[in-house]
């Protein structure tokens, strides 16, 4: 069976238009039948590279990837509407695209006119869209304003009729890019549905989406875009976890990069005026460091320091991506500018609204302090740190019994969690579900 969208060796160069890159003209563009032809690497933005796959027909076939990864290149390549600069794309049947928010709706004309517009466009008969206008308008649910301009309507009714339109052309591939995201939670059902029908029928999809839930149950293969390259292509499941777990290193990275800056910041301080000899007192009185939007975010004597914060995995690798149940080591590096019998070490895991998540600090956990001198590495460590998937901040603080601080520092870091599977809220405890009597499920086990 021959494939309904294949890909060969597929390219696609887009022309630089800044300043100071060479502008072709009209003249040397029709000789060379390019605009690209003959300009430098240099001057070219390579949005798709030697791309290799083949779609069959009755399959959803889903591709994911960051913005600007190529992916609405691809789409509008499998549509015709853009030209390879390499390779070939392979397209067999009727194609209907719904890819951008608007696409082929007159603004000025009414709602009616444009149906008939697009489905003309779409190699529908005016005899074929009189038979079926009225599914259309009854699918989209816009009865009341098929004669109102379009212009009047909100990207909700735009995304409803371009749909409605697609989906009942008889198409034999439907591309569909992310512009479903912008429709009602019902409509989105409803498209659901009807695309099932439309697979059933044997009929091929090919959907872009940043919804990796959607493309997990969706889909039956997926295809990771990564620089206008295929990173990986298989069965959803396993590539979406690729695909996480790619961006949680990258936010762990980005984590690290503004640990490191907060800290040379705090590095680059003035000295404390105590340590300057002046031994009027100065040294304790409190000090305050502001954020964005003059937000207080350290405060305290500084007769001893948080000199820095770092997250550890199980392996003693400094990493700010965890696991929900990963164990997790947090490091703190403590200087006491002058020898301290009372004091405390604490920290505390808020989410980014300010939710304080969890907290503790040595003499909750039952510690009475004797005595601290010098330089000295505190460390917490959490078998299992179970928090729902999300971003979150740490504070950390060195201070008195009674709470009188020597340093407290907020959002010393930050780091990401994640999980295989769904929830709400913050706590992310083990569980698993049990049943007894008249219940039946069909459930699609994941990867241990």
């Amino acid at each position: 069976m021959s494939a309904a969208i294949e890909a060969r060796g597929l390219g696609k160069d887009y022309r630089r238009m800044a300043a100071g890159y060479k502008l072709r003209t009209l003249k040397s563009a029709l000789l060379d039948r390019s605009l690209t032809d003959g300009l430098k690497q240099s001057e070219l933005i390579p949005a798709v590279r030697d791309l290799n796959f083949a779609v069959s027909p009755g399959e959803a076939f889903a591709v994911i990837g960051a913005n600007g990864s190529g992916k609405s290149t691809l789409l509008k390549m499998v549509a015709g509407i853009l030209k390879p600069t390499a390779g070939e794309i392979l397209v067999n049947g009727r194609v209907a695209a719904l890819i951008e928010l608007g696409a082929g709706f007159h603004p000025e004309i009414s709602g009616r006119e444009n149906v008939f517009i697009n489905g003309a466009v779409l190699g529908l008969s005016k005899r074929e869209i009189d038979r079926r206008y009225r599914e259309i308008v009854e699918f989209s649910g816009l009865e009341e304003f098929m004669d109102e301009p379009v212009k009047n309507y909100s990207s909700g009714m735009y995304v409803r009729l371009g749909f409605s339109v697609a989906i009942h052309t008889d198409p034999d591939v439907l591309l569909v890019d992310e512009v479903l995201a912008v429709g009602d939670e019902a409509f989105a059902h409803r498209c659901i549905r009807r695309i099932e029908e439309f697979l059933a029928r044997g009929n091929t999809v090919l959907l872009v989406s940043h919804s990796l839930g959607l493309v997990e149950e969706f889909a039956d293969r997926c295809l990771w875009m990564e620089n206008g390259r295929v990173r990986l292509v298989g069965e959803p499941r396993r590539v979406v976890d690729a695909y996480r777990q790619a961006v949680a290193e990258a936010e762990g990275r980005g984590h690290q990069e503004a640990k490191e800056q907060r800290q040379s910041a705090v590095q680059g301080e003035p000295e404390r005026a105590g340590d300057a000899g002046d031994e009027s007192g100065a040294a304790a009185e409190a000090t305050g460091d502001e954020g964005e939007g003059g937000e207080v975010l350290r405060w305290g004597t500084r007769e001893a320091e948080v000199m820095s914060a770092r997250l550890l995995a199980a392996d003693g690798t400094e990493r700010y991506n965890f696991s929900t149940g990963d164990q997790v080591v947090f490091e703190l590096q403590v200087r006491a500018h002058e020898e301290l019998e009372d004091f405390v070490f604490g920290i505390g895991v808020f989410t980014f609204r300010g939710l304080e998540c969890w907290g503790t600090n040595t003499t909750l956990a039952g510690f009475e302090s004797d005595a601290l001198r010098g330089d000295v590495v505190v460390r917490l460590v959490c078998p299992s740190l179970r928090l729902a998937p999300g971003e979150y901040s740490l504070d950390a603080a060195v201070h008195a019994r009674d709470g009188y601080a020597y340093d407290y520092q907020r959002k010393i870091l930050t780091f990401t969690m994640t999980a295989r599977e769904q929830g709400v809220g913050v706590y992310f405890p083990r569980h698993e579900w049990r049943f007894e009597g008249g219940v039946k499920w069909s459930r699609v086990p994941r990867d241990a």
